[in-house]
């Protein structure tokens, strides 16, 4: 199996030496200062062509620096235990405070000019970010003043960013005991969590058990940064006099509440489906029911395949190249130009993301590839968000690049099904066939219907602490499993550690940006009926899919959708979504 990637960070500066990148961030924050002399106090009187130099003036400022910041933060990603990466990620923390407090003016006074001059947003000029400057006048009830701003900026700094830090410090640097083949093996997290789609059933389920047993030890830990990090929130939007808990979010993400509520109604009314899928699997791999150490599980009576780098990355090229010759080449270059790390280490942060690169018009990815069926899609997944970055960066400006999660997920799971077509076209047998399919129905049933429990989960967080009740691990625990059970029944059997499974999601510490996960749902059932519209049109929906991805935060999602012709306000549409993800389970169940 030939040897899984690591990235090269170097074309993000100009000079990887460690004083140099500091004196860049010295560099920044003057910058930033001069940028709150030439404009504080006068942006809430300016005309259209103020705003406009001043847009412009921003979106050079981000460009100049960001490559900085993410090659420091990424460089901390790859290893947050090597001294350098400390180093500099405690000098872009330092340096992102200083300069959002200094800078903590400008929406402010952007949102006084909206509110005064509301009709500016129609001037010619600034057509291309209307939409944006739109967004900005949403958020308008909530902003607090300047000298508020700076202060939560401040406490954030040693408070709620420090507890999700630590979380996601912690959980990379724990260690797990194992015996494999009769030999006592020490894993890192990365390593061991690739346990969980092993073939050995018996080996799952000891990774599950001595995984969550050891992050329950540290229940105390894992409680106090999420009970830190949702009361903080719960502060803030009192502050805010945020209409809920969610209303932060569903700005972020440019979405409505009415429409959430419908795409998890859909849930709700939909988890037969989900259930359906899991019976069908236990009965193919001759079970009389899964254990949680099964839901994402290879079935058993097929023969594993390991997939080698290159071979993952040969198929997912042809993949989207297949759908589109330029998103071939794109991908391509993703490999060529080493803009994904893919090594298993120590230190490494759990999981995979897909951080864009302005600038430079790409993105780079970390994962953790162990050769699994699962590392493909996750790397098919990622190439998605890449794709998404490379159309979105050559048609934007960066203030229309502030994408919200809902359609940022978009390209990732488009990805997902563009490599289940592959590997379908490819299998010559029905276990082959098998394979595919429970692998995109695991992914599915994990994305849209595990992190509907997610939503759940984090509201009933919130719910508990309005009625002053106090969040120990234990508390925790048992939100946890009642909304975990509102998915899956009595299908499963639960190991009583999984009651620590939600120790290690970091999405549940990420300060400033709760509701994480609904973004999933609404990515998974938007994107498989856009599916459904690409097996229908052919060739004539890629040009539909490429605009999509190309507009960036232009336009809201409704407005997206609607120029294909879909409704996203009604649970008939979501339906659909539910429907394709039932075909691929008549499909398996057919063979």
């Amino acid at each position: 199996m030939s040897k899984a990637d690591k990235w090269d960070l170097s074309p993000l500066v100009n000079d990887t030496n460690t004083t140099w990148i500091l004196k860049k961030f010295d560099e920044m924050i003057k910058i930033s200062e001069s940028i709150s002399k030439k404009y504080k106090g006068k942006i809430k009187d300016f005309n259209g062509d103020e705003l406009l130099e001043f847009l412009k003036e921003q979106e050079k400022f981000t460009l100049n620096y960001e490559g900085t910041v993410n090659y420091c933060q990424l460089l901390y990603s790859a290893n947050s235990q090597d001294h350098i990466a400390k180093q500099l990620n405690e000098g872009v923390r330092n340096a992102l405070t200083k300069v959002s407090q200094e800078l903590a003016f400008t929406e402010i006074e952007l949102g006084e000019l909206l509110k005064n001059k509301p009709e500016i947003i129609n001037y010619l000029k600034l057509e291309e970010y209307k939409h944006y400057l739109e967004r900005i006048i949403r958020k308008i009830p909530y902003q607090l003043t300047e000298k508020e701003e700076k202060v939560i900026i401040s406490k954030d700094r040693n408070g709620i960013n420090a507890w999700s830090q630590l979380q996601g410090d912690w959980l990379t640097t724990r260690i797990f005991k194992i015996m494999i083949d009769g030999i006592e093996k020490t894993l890192n997290y990365g390593e061991v969590i690739s346990l969980y789609q092993n073939k050995n059933r018996d080996l799952r389920k000891e990774a599950n058990r001595i995984v969550y047993e050891k992050l329950g030890e540290d229940e105390i830990l894992w409680s106090t940064a999420i009970r830190s990090v949702c009361s903080d929130h719960l502060t803030i939007c009192e502050l805010r006099r945020y209409k809920s808990p969610m209303t932060q979010s569903l700005i972020a993400n440019d979405v409505d509440e009415a429409t959430i509520n419908s795409l998890m109604k859909i849930i709700e009314d939909s988890v037969k489906v989900y259930q359906r899928y899991l019976i069908l699997k236990a009965r193919i791999m001759g079970l009389p029911k899964l254990g949680n150490w099964d839901i994402v599980a290879p079935i058993l009576n097929t023969i594993e395949k390991d997939y080698s780098w290159d071979e993952s990355q040969r198929i997912i090229v042809e993949a989207y190249r297949n759908f589109d010759s330029e998103w071939g080449i794109w991908i391509n270059e993703m490999y060529s130009q080493k803009h994904i790390d893919g090594e298993p280490r120590v230190g490494k942060q759990s999981g995979a993301f897909c951080s864009t690169w302005l600038s430079g018009k790409s993105a780079f990815i970390l994962q953790t590839f162990n050769g699994k069926i699962g590392d493909v899609y996750t790397q098919a997944h990622e190439l998605g968000h890449a794709v998404h970055a490379y159309l979105g960066t050559r048609n934007q400006t960066p203030l229309n690049y502030e994408i919200g999660s809902c359609i940022a997920e978009c390209g990732s799971v488009f990805g997902e099904l563009l490599l289940t077509d592959k590997l379908l076209s490819k299998a010559k047998t029905k276990e082959e066939k098998q394979i595919v399919l429970t692998t995109v129905l695991d992914e599915f049933g994990m994305a849209a219907f595990q992190v509907s429990a997610r939503v759940w989960f984090e509201q009933s967080m919130y719910d508990l602490i309005k009625e002053g009740k106090f969040l120990d691990g234990s508390t925790v625990a048992k939100l946890w499993t009642h909304a975990r059970d509102k998915i899956y029944g009595d299908v499963i059997e639960w190991l009583p550690e999984m009651q620590w499974e939600w120790t290690m999601k970091p999405h549940y510490y990420i300060p400033n940006y709760r509701f994480y996960n609904y973004p999933y749902v609404f990515a998974q059932l938007f994107v498989f009926s856009l599916y459904r519209l690409y097996k229908e049109q052919g060739i004539k929906f890629v040009p539909k899919m490429k605009k999509l991805l190309a507009a960036g935060s232009s336009k809201s999602p409704a407005v997206l959708a609607k120029e294909i012709g879909l409704d996203i306000t009604t649970e008939e549409f979501w339906k659909k979504g539910i429907l394709q993800a039932e075909e691929f389970v008549n499909q398996l169940e057919n063979l």
